[in-house]
């Protein structure tokens, strides 16, 4: 499929989203019992498409759990990282497949202010605040329920969150929709609106190995980001508040790089970092709440490619760099760099840049809506011709 015809089918699928017209599309949603937390029971929801493409997704932090795509000759691979059970999603995931907030990403020093006044939330990396905290949104289980759209069927997922919740002020009221096209688009909506003014910054954290969940090495992969600047760091994770060009650095991918290629320009060091890509993308179509391209990435062996396109100004690149022999579905072992995440967003630390030039906001006040839609389009090398 060509550009143009992806930029056409990406728009029509965010006008029928937001307009709801009551033509359905086809496909199904089927569930089972996936266990239970805290005596709570979680099911597990399964969405398929007429094309092959199958979801599997929990309402215990309303987490992707399996996503089998079809190759080319019709068999289908599971690409996404995960667990066989819920207890070890409990016990051991490093946000596998979930939804993280109510801020994604990282607040340095894990405090805040809002109109003034100071708010403390959990330091659960190093010193700063990390996804939510102790029990964010990943750790919650939330109300599933299955919908139908113009464009394939889906599940609903719902849950407030208390004012209070994580040190976070006011309560919210959330959704989470996720939906499979039949053009092989999985479509992730967030939506969530405030009581308060709240910082919100909600993401998807599956980590993606196209080549198959338990294949190995993603450095072999090749990426594209749409994006010309990005966010260095300043005291370790947390940006400084600059946006640089990506140009003459590592950090550029404005056209296709197998990611090792300069993998070695990114060392670690001797307080704990293994080195690899974790850095922040500033995305050149943002503006609007239009839909526009964010990354491609290639798995040339498999012919699998998987495009991104958000609503959202930035994109989060990570390679997987602290897993760690961490025992898996089915048997796998996943090891450092055996998968990558690509979560779209707002800025790392956005809370404490308000005003900064370049940095949009993220507090989100009454009667406003916040919506952050990702739709990752899958095909294969030999459809793009």
């Amino acid at each position: 499929m060509n550009l143009i015809r992806a930029c056409s089918v990406v728009g029509i699928v965010l006008a029928l989203l937001v307009t709801g017209c009551s033509r359905h599309a086809p496909g199904h949603v089927t569930t089972r019992s996936f266990g239970s937390v805290d005596g709570q029971p979680v099911t597990l929801w399964t969405i398929d498409n007429e094309r092959g493409l199958r979801a599997e997704i929990m309402d215990y932090g309303a987490t992707v759990t399996s996503l089998d795509v079809r190759h080319a000759n019709g068999n289908a691979t599971d690409v996404v990282l995960g667990f066989d059970t819920v207890d070890e999603y409990v016990e051991s995931s490093p946000y596998f497949g979930a939804t993280v907030g109510r801020v994604g990403n990282r607040i340095d020093q894990a405090t805040f202010q809002v109109d003034g006044k100071s708010y403390d939330v959990a330091a659960n990396n190093g010193p700063h605040h990390l996804h939510g905290g102790v029990k964010g949104f990943d750790k919650q289980i939330w109300i599933g329920t299955p919908i139908t759209t113009t464009r394939g069927a889906g599940v609903r997922f719902r849950r407030v969150s208390s004012d209070g919740e994580e040190g976070y002020p006011g309560r919210l009221d959330l959704e989470v929709d996720y939906i499979l096209t039949e053009d092989d688009e999985l479509v992730v909506v967030m939506q969530a609106t405030a009581q308060e003014a709240t910082p919100v910054n909600l993401l998807h954290h599956s980590y993606w190995n196209l080549a198959g969940h338990d294949s190995g090495t993603i450095l072999d992969h090749e990426l594209l980001l749409d994006a010309t600047r990005y966010t260095p760091g300043g005291d370790g994770p947390i940006p400084s508040g600059d946006i640089e060009p990506v140009a003459g650095t590592p950090y550029d991918f404005r056209d296709f790089h197998v990611i090792a290629e300069r993998m070695g320009e990114l060392p670690g060091d001797d307080q704990g970092d293994p080195g690899g890509y974790d850095v922040n993308y500033v995305l050149d179509g943002y503006g609007g709440n239009r839909l526009h391209r964010a990354s491609v990435l290639k798995d040339p062996p498999s012919g699998r490619v998987m495009e991104i396109w958000t609503n959202q100004p930035g994109i989060q690149f990570y390679t997987g760099n602290y897993l760690n022999d961490l025992p898996g579905k089915d048997g796998a072992v996943y090891a450092q760099n055996d998968a990558l995440c690509l979560e779209t967003q707002a800025f790392p630390d956005a809370i404490n840049k308000e005003g900064l030039e370049g940095w949009p906001s993220v507090i989100l006040r009454p009667g406003q809506e916040y919506r952050h839609v990702m739709v990752h389009r899958f095909t294969h090398e030999t459809e793009q011709e």
